[in-house]
């Protein structure tokens, strides 16, 4: 549907009119599932755009108050939770809004000193309480699908590129990632989507994460994205160092960047140029660490 800043004004009005007088302003390139719009100089609106992202707004609206005041890096600080309305079907949020553009591999100031403190942005995300311990009861909006269950859409995406990449390299990352150790330990809170395009900087340096739409719990292998959309081999054994995770996670990781980047690849890439430049990036990025542990392993 489309939704436009006069739709965003009727939701406001109706819900929230201390905020309706404030001016809005759409903010260009938001994201796949989200139209976001600056309300006035300090607050955002986040509106999905269909069925895929509804229940995101209830759930970062819950836990962030929860998480926020834990983590070393600001985060989106829920202040209202806007319900269907207006012709509108889904639940949508105002937040605080949060200074800073989209990192980018060129505009980091640091990388070895960005890598640290994604690194251990992630430590303390694992280290937090779980949900349980937070509020008591059952919280299956919190529950992460494994990685095996994208095993069908990244065989087929795999055999889609496989003029471009390397199709038999792609799927030995593929295999080694679904055969890796399982994670035994409890599960741990994961913020699901911990890419380039969720964090933001300021002058070069990372000033805030977003998007904690994915927010849940279980493997924290599925953070490990991060390590191959911004950054290099380098500054990737600095990001290891700092989250502390085992050889087995890693493989897992390595599985999730490159199941998140085939897909997001075959999706977006013929019509978003800058989508196919991040995740030809990414790509990359994978099968090159595949070659290093290929070498490492030897004949």
């Amino acid at each position: 549907m489309t939704i436009d800043s006069a739709l965003v004004g009727r939701l406001l009005a109706a819900q929230f009119p201390q905020w309706a007088e404030l001016p809005l302003t759409l903010v260009e390139q938001a994201g796949s599932d989200h139209v976001i719009h600056r309300l006035g100089e300090t607050m955002s609106v986040r509106l999905p755009r269909s069925d895929w992202a509804d229940g995101e707004a209830a759930k970062q609206h819950t836990w962030l108050r929860r998480l926020a005041p834990l983590l070393p890096l600001p985060v989106p600080e829920p202040l209202g939770l806007g319900t269907p309305d207006c012709g509108y079907a889904w639940h949508w949020s105002v937040t605080r809004w949060l200074d800073g553009t989209t990192a980018t591999v060129e505009g980091l100031a640091d990388p070895d000193l960005t890598a640290r403190q994604l690194g251990e942005f992630l430590r303390t995300l694992h280290e937090i309480p779980p949900a349980g311990a937070l509020v008591p009861g059952v919280h299956p909006e919190l529950v992460r699908a494994p990685l095996a269950d994208r095993d069908e859409a990244t065989r087929a995406a795999i055999g889609a590129v496989a003029g471009v990449f390397d199709a038999a390299a792609l799927t030995e990352v593929w295999d080694n990632a679904l055969r890796a150790p399982a994670w035994e330990r409890e599960p741990v809170w994961c913020h699901g989507d911990f890419h380039t395009g969720n964090l933001l900087t300021v002058d070069g340096h990372l000033s805030a994460v977003i998007d904690f739409g994915g927010v849940g719990m279980g493997d924290p292998a599925c953070d490990l994205v991060v390590a191959y959309t911004l950054l290099s081999a380098t500054s990737r054994s600095v990001f290891r160092e700092a989250v502390g995770l085992d050889d087995a996670t890693w493989t897992r990781g390595l599985g999730w960047a490159l199941a998140t980047g085939l897909n997001a690849h075959t999706s977006y890439a013929a019509t978003e140029p800058h989508v196919a430049r991040q995740t030809t990036r990414q790509l990359t990025e994978v099968l090159a660490e595949h070659a290093v542990r290929v070498g490492q392993a030897g004949p």
